[in-house]
């Protein structure tokens, strides 16, 4: 079966004041469908620039990034973009909703760029945000939601496009303690669904929730292990 994310000798460059600075330097890894993967690192060792590649936001210097089978330098932009739209799902630590907009059409922005007519975006974005239990929320802006709820918004959105993989970068550094195992259940949940999930941490306690933790340092994957004595949520038992 071929893997749903496979990297070989991936390489990203940056030039800072007239030094190359290797952001990533040399991964090679597989993530096969369904699996639940923990990023780990310090500030600085090349996660979020490895996630913005596997997400096709940033174009690697060079080596191989497949995609489920497909080679993605061989895409144009306008396939990229089609990509980020329709197989994968993003969510980031700050939320990045629109602050004016309810969040029913928050979760529906992506379906714009899909073409999806507006009924059935408005009709697909509220299943998803009943799913996260934010049925009696759906007219409420981004001000009027508390962290916890502005992610399950952030994961709706997310999931509305039924993408392959969800990338979440940092999703709980923005939360308190008992948000962030919320969302962890919430993570967990699609997972055992079938959603790929690969979650950029640097908290050791959050990683521990994922069902495989690989580990960078100065660029370069340093571990990459089975999560022993996995944690799970109250919401999965």
């Amino acid at each position: 079966m071929t893997p749903l994310l496979e990297t070989r000798d991936l390489v990203k460059d940056f030039t800072i004041g007239g030094e190359i600075v290797h952001a990533v330097n040399g991964v090679s890894l597989t993530i096969e469908n369904g699996e639940f993967v923990a990023i780990m690192g310090t500030s600085g060792s090349g996660k979020s620039t490895f996630m913005n590649m596997i997400g096709c936001l940033d174009i690697p210097t060079s080596g191989t990034l497949m995609l489920d089978g497909v080679d993605t330098k061989t895409l144009s932009n306008d396939q990229l973009a089609e990509i980020r739209n329709q197989k994968i799902g993003f969510v980031f630590q700050q939320f990045n909703l629109l602050a004016r907009t309810s969040a029913l059409d928050n979760v529906a922005v992506p379906l714009i760029y899909a073409g999806v007519p507006r009924a059935e975006r408005l009709r697909l974005a509220e299943e998803k945000l009943v799913e996260m239990g934010l049925g009696d929320r759906l007219l409420n802006s981004p001000a009027k939601l508390s962290g916890g709820q502005q992610q399950r918004v952030a994961i709706a959105r997310a999931l509305v496009t039924k993408p392959l993989m969800l990338l979440a970068d940092e999703p709980t550094g923005a939360l308190d303690t008992q948000t962030s195992l919320d969302i962890m259940a919430v993570f967990q949940s699609l997972n055992e669904k079938g959603i790929t999930v690969i979650l950029v941490t640097h908290e050791p306690d959050i990683a521990e929730y994922a069902q495989r933790r690989v580990l960078f340092r100065d660029g370069k994957v340093i571990d990459d292990a089975l999560v022993k004595n996995r944690k799970r949520t109250l919401a999965n038992g």
